[in-house]
């Protein structure tokens, strides 16, 4: 699977989790200098606490593009520190 942005691979992995319909990216997927660590979080009540990213590439920017669980329920527990992506980030076979 890949996540593309602004016609840039932002993350590449053949080890994606699928969960409610998202592909979570092993965090050594994500190619690290299009992400910067957001303050915002939300609160999954089966996931936990998400952290999220802000996407930049080519001087355009994508405010909390990405979200991750730093820490998990012990039932989300297999996509703990995860990437997942929305607001435009296509997630597409490749």
């Amino acid at each position: 699977m890949k996540a593309i942005w602004n016609g840039q691979v932002i993350a590449e992995s053949n080890d994606t989790k699928v969960i409610e319909n998202n592909h979570y990216f092993p965090p050594e997927a994500i190619k690290k200098e299009f992400f910067t660590t957001t303050d915002t979080h939300t609160n999954c009540p089966w996931k936990g606490m998400a952290s999220y990213y802000t996407i930049q590439v080519d001087g355009k920017e994508n405010v909390d593009a990405a979200w991750y669980y730093p820490e998990t329920s012990d039932l989300a527990k297999q996509i703990k520190g995860y990437v997942a992506f929305w607001k435009g980030v296509e997630v597409v076979e490749g």
